[in-house]
């Protein structure tokens, strides 16, 4: 099975506050029950690995998140990296870069 490999960055907007961490901590919850996904918590996005259609299906309900919690504004971008010549992970990108320097 090929794994696609996608970067999420959820913003709120419109929530009084500069501080977003409680937002990204709810979004990032949601994850969990996604178990069938590899994630990584990035200082500015979350990278996720496995299946286009399970990962769509976690970006929709991401995106849903800070709604939920009040925001008045969500701003959602998202980047796929879908392979179909070789099987590719998170792992094995970095890896071919740093085996290049």
């Amino acid at each position: 099975m090929n794994k696609t490999i996608a970067e999420i960055t959820v913003v709120p907007l419109g929530t009084g506050s500069t501080s977003l961490s409680q937002y990204v901590a709810d979004v990032e919850n949601v994850l969990k029950k996604y178990s069938d996904l590899k994630t990584k918590l990035t200082p500015m996005s979350t990278v996720v690995e496995g299946d286009l259609d399970r990962i769509l299906e976690a970006v929709r309900e991401m995106h849903e998140t800070p709604f939920k919690k009040g925001a008045k504004r969500v701003s959602t971008r998202l980047s796929i990296d879908d392979r179909r010549d070789k099987e590719a992970s998170m792992d094995a990108k970095i890896e071919s870069v740093k085996s290049k320097q």
